[in-house]
């Protein structure tokens, strides 16, 4: 694995280091070798990914709004990194509907921040944004949206990731050029996401999870609802793809769709009896689930993402089909349940993805 060598020694400066994404790729990055600094809210669940690996120990950490530039500001300074990954979001369709300005200020002009900051660093060699492949105008047709559709978000939180891929476009042509000295910068637009250690609310896996936990019967809003799923580690793989290869070719800077195979776009239903079955065979304790469908409001129906750039640019392939991820993630909360130590567990799916070569 080439980015082995490559993030050894790096200092890598990440935002939104404490949710899950952020926890699975502090945990990679840390076994590469990298010196990391993390700025982000506290832990968004409890419990969280974050502390049950221990990472508060084991990195530069730092609490912070990204909506404040002075801090944001004097942190990165002091940082000096030479790679930023800014995944810092309000990430839940469903709040943003309840809390719209929230969702705005923190998604887009902490976006704004952020690239203002590397802006004015003289450190900054590779940046990446990473929103979401909702920042698309979904009109539920059955193929692929490629990067060059158009951004129009449906929801308060799917547009305000489409305003952060615009605003990073605008701050790409107007600040950044590919002149020596001049940080790449690009976006990583990603497919839903399941891992070990996700406690958010209004995500399937958890909700599986906390049913499985407490002996309920899971709740299905929307069992009809077809997303790519693909496991936590797969666009990590990609992220750090991104920022090495743009870091020795400006010219691979852009905007890259990040998702599964055509085979791993499962609807609610089924990727919920597939944990199921999978728990069941780690614990021996059956789930039922059943639908609860509200007046709620719109989520989408059918979204898939077209990944041929990205195949077609790094040579990229999914290493884990969707049965892969969902069993790998029922072994992960089984183990969470029975005490193991989860940060030799989780670095042991790590050595499963990637190999034991990937490590130190």
């Amino acid at each position: 694995m080439t980015e082995q060598n490559f993030y050894k020694g790096k200092k890598i400066f990440i935002t939104g280091h404490t949710g899950f994404k952020g926890s699975w790729l502090c945990e990679l990055l840390l076994s590469l070798g990298a010196e990391v600094t993390g700025y982000s809210l506290e832990p968004p669940t409890t419990p969280s990914m974050y502390h049950i690996c221990g990472l508060e120990k084991r990195l530069h950490s730092e609490y912070g709004d990204i909506r404040d530039l002075d801090h944001l500001r004097k942190v990165m300074r002091q940082a000096r990194p030479e790679l930023v990954l800014h995944m810092a979001a309000q990430p839940l369709v469903r709040e943003s509907y309840c809390r719209p300005v929230y969702t705005y200020d923190v998604n887009v002009m902490g976006t704004v921040n952020i690239l203002e900051c590397v802006r004015e660093s003289d450190s900054v060699r590779s940046f990446l944004n990473v929103t979401t492949d909702k920042v698309y105008l979904n009109r539920e047709w059955e193929w692929g949206y490629r990067e060059n559709e158009e951004l129009n978000g449906y929801d308060p939180y799917s547009n305000s990731k489409s305003c952060s891929e615009l605003v990073t476009c605008a701050y790409r042509n107007s600040f950044f050029t590919e002149e020596d000295g001049q940080p790449a910068i690009s976006t990583a637009r990603a497919g839903n996401v399941i891992g070990g250690g996700d406690f958010a609310a209004d995500r399937i896996i958890p909700d599986c999870y906390r049913a499985a936990a407490n002996r309920r019967t899971i709740e299905l809003r929307n069992p009809g609802s077809i997303r790519p799923y693909q496991h936590v580690l797969e666009p990590l793989a990609v992220y750090l793809t991104i920022l090495h290869r743009q870091y020795e070719d400006h010219s691979l800077a852009g905007s890259y769709n990040v998702g599964p195979d055509e085979g791993d776009c499962w609807n609610t239903r089924q990727i919920t009896e597939y944990f199921s079955r999978c728990w069941q065979e780690q614990t021996g304790e059956a789930l039922a689930w059943h639908s609860a469908l509200t007046d709620g409001p719109h989520e989408a129906n059918y979204l898939k993402l077209d990944c041929s750039k990205l195949k077609n640019t790094f040579g990229w392939r999914p290493r884990w089909g969707v049965e892969t991820a969902v069993q790998k993630t029922a072994q992960w909360y089984a183990a969470y349940l029975r005490g193991e130590d989860m940060q030799a567990y989780t670095v042991k799916q790590i050595c499963d993805f990637w190999g034991n070569d990937c490590l130190e």
